[in-house]
Parts: C-alpha cells; structure tokens; sequence
C-alpha cells in the first residue's frame, strides 16, 4: 500500500500555491526585511511587489523562518501522513534547512530531509519529480536517492547587476568592488555544492552572458530544459530566450522572476540560467 507523504519546503522553492494545496506541499516563507518592514515572503508581499520597494530602501535583508513556525507546523503534519520529506534551499547559503531538521526533532517527528544544493528552480524541479515518483509508487528512501541525484547534476550560473549589493552581504571585498568599478568587470557566478563561486570576472556583460551560454551549450546533449531567471529585467531574459530557442529549437525555455532574497543580494538587472543534466523521465 503506497504511503501517505507531506512535503515541507520553504517560499525559495516558486511553487505555485494552489498546486501546494493539492498535492500535500507546505511551503514556510522565508522573512523579508525593507527599511523597518518585515514581510513573509509570497503570503506578505510577491517578488513583483519586492522588486518595486527594493528600489526605494538601501536596507534591504532576509532572514529563515522561526524554528516555531516550524515545530508548529511538524506537530500538525505528524498524525496526518505516514510520511515527511523536508527539501530546502541550499544549507550553504541559509540556515532553514538545519533549522527546520531540529524543529523536527523538537516536534517528535521523524522527517527526511533533503538539500537542494540550490533553490528556485532546480529546487521546484526535486519537489515537482519527487511527486510524481511517490504516485509511481516509489519508496521514501528511492524518491531520496533520485533527488539528490538530481542536485548532483543541477548547473545554475548567475550574472549580479549589483556588486554593490554583494559587497554590503560579505560576498564581494571593498578591493573586488574598487577594482571591479574601474575596470567595468562582471562576475559570472556559479552554484558549486551548494556554495556560490565566482566562476570567471569579464570586462563586458555580452561576453559574460556569452560565456554563461557556453557553459550551457557544453550540456546541451543532457537536459531537457532550461529556467531563465531575472531580477526586474525581462527584455534580458526574453533577449536570452530568443538566443537559447536559436542555439536548439527542441530545447524547452521557461522565463522566471528570481526570489527576492537573489535580489537582494544581485540587485536589479540580474540575470541567470539553470538547468537539469540528465534528468529522468518520470
């Protein structure tokens, strides 16, 4: 007899709240922080609304949810499924995933958790995948093994408008910025085990996005599909659209609004591309 699974993620994950609703996914937002204001990220405020306050507020932050709101909604979950799986944003970048594993203890819960290495996109895609392996039948612990297969295989670079903004979060020194400024450099970042690298500095932006192509024409025999993602700039991604559809017409192309909390630290403008390598069919 197939058992009974709830799936517990946080607001990175861009799922659509009535396909949440009807398939046993429960989403805690993340907190969002402008000026004084905090919200809860897509309850309080959407990305689009995010996006048109950011450029009013230098102050700008995000937080992971209260563990309460976890252990509240762990000791809600536990009489009603047989089973929990928690996949999360990236343990690298936040600490939700760790936090919501010991509200789960607190709460008396067994739950599995998983680390998506990422969020966004590859994050919707290991939920959406994992979904469907449970309606095949599959076990906890077979729907574990194949998704974190799947962020083993994830790719996701991203071109930040803002090295301002990722100098004020520690990410870029006050010697990078400088430089940086000066010489007109952009970085090219990239998501490497859950950790966010600088992938190679390039004195314009066309080259920068032509080297991000590259990278994804190396894959382009093993995916399927390829999420285009933007920070307030959908002229970029639709410019990215047209030049992905001419690289390969069979490639699928998805146009998405980043989460606020890359915003937030990339700034208005950003751009990136994420994909899947050999992503089974299910």
């Amino acid at each position: 007899m197939k058992r009974s699974i709830a799936w517990v993620t946080d607001s990175t994950c861009t799922i659509d709240p009535d396909y949440a609703k009807e398939n046993h996914i429960y989403i805690v937002p993340l907190r969002l922080m402008l000026g004084d204001e905090c919200y809860r990220e897509t309850v309080d405020i959407t990305a689009e609304q995010f996006y048109e306050q950011l450029r009013l507020h230098e102050k700008a932050g995000s937080s992971q949810p209260p563990i309460g709101e976890f252990v509240q909604l762990y000791e809600s979950l536990k009489d009603k499924y047989d089973e929990i799986i928690a996949i999360h944003c990236s343990s690298e970048l936040s600490g939700t995933m760790n936090t919501s594993m010991q509200a789960a203890e607190m709460a008396e819960v067994r739950v599995t958790g998983i680390d998506s290495q990422a969020g966004a996109f590859p994050l919707r895609e290991m939920i959406l995948n994992g979904i469907k392996l449970h309606k095949q039948g599959k076990t906890v612990e077979e729907i574990k093994e194949r998704l974190e297969q799947m962020a083993q295989n994830l790719a996701f670079y991203v071109i930040p408008a803002s090295l301002q903004r990722l100098h004020r979060s520690g990410r870029v020194s006050g010697t990078q910025l400088l430089v940086s400024q000066l010489l007109r450099i952009h970085l090219l970042l990239k998501f490497d085990k859950g950790k966010v690298l600088v992938e190679d500095k390039i004195r314009t932006f066309k080259k920068t996005k032509q080297r991000m192509i590259e990278h994804l024409k190396a894959d382009i025999g093993r995916i399927k599909e390829v999420c285009i993602m933007h920070v307030n700039n959908p002229a970029e991604a639709e410019e990215l659209e047209r030049e992905l559809t001419n690289l390969d017409p069979g490639l699928r192309t998805e146009i998405m609004t980043f989460i606020p909390v890359v915003g937030i630290l990339a700034g208005e403008g950003t751009v990136a591309l994420a994909w899947i390598r050999n992503q089974p069919a299910v």
